[in-house]
């Protein structure tokens, strides 16, 4: 099979995370297949698109591929309201069902980076850190109210500083570093969001080895 090429369009630039994620799951079904992951920056455009369909429209325009990832947190709505969403941009936009997955984490993509202690010390700047960090049970991450302020305060404790040490500490940029130290996600099959996405990249795989 030749090089498969994604797109991912999410909602802000520490979505970036999602990448090796999805690249991972990618691989768990196309096997040696290569993979070219890029990731829909549209922010610093003269004119930066707005809605969900232009962003969409924009994103296949720059960065072509052979299939577009959307992200959308749920926050606090149903997942059917976010894949209505989805579904609607794609058609204004005249996108193709078949050539793109929704990626819908419950609440934020940040509760799918509590996944690792290890990937979040080397984050943070400090692999080799023993200070306590609340992490949370991997069954329970679809529970946690506000995933990213959760992750925020466990980075923070994971530097180990304080003070103007801490004050310097770029929480975002380190956000966007934990899922590039983490070699296995497969403990997000736990998760019914991440077993939905799984099954819609399996059955887009399929289609694509059937075509």
């Amino acid at each position: 099979m030749s090089l498969i090429r994604y797109t991912l369009v999410s909602e802000g630039s520490s979505d970036q995370a999602l990448v090796p994620i999805l690249t991972w799951t990618l691989r768990q079904h196309l096997g040696l297949c290569p993979i070219k992951p890029l990731w829909a920056d549209l922010r610093r455009l003269p004119q930066p698109p707005s809605t969900l369909s232009d962003r969409v429209r924009k994103a296949l325009e720059l960065y072509p591929c052979d299939v577009l990832f959307i992200h959308r947190d749920a926050d606090n709505q149903p997942r059917d309201v976010r894949w209505r969403e989805i579904q609607e941009a794609t058609f204004a936009a005249q996108v193709e069902e078949r050539r793109s997955i929704p990626v819908i984490p419950v609440r934020m993509t940040e509760a799918w980076l509590l996944i690792d202690t290890q990937a979040i010390r080397k984050a943070a700047g400090n692999p080799n850190g023993t200070e306590v960090l609340d992490m949370p049970r991997p069954t329970t991450l679809e529970d946690i109210a506000n995933p990213k302020e959760r992750l925020r305060v466990i980075l923070q404790t994971a530097t180990g500083q304080s003070g103007r040490r801490l004050k310097r500490f770029n929480v975002d940029a380190a956000i966007r570093r934990i899922s590039e130290f983490i070699s296995d996600f497969s403990v997000l099959r736990k998760l019914p969001a991440f077993i939905q996405l799984e099954k819609d990249i399996r059955d887009w795989c399929a289609r694509l080895e059937g075509s």
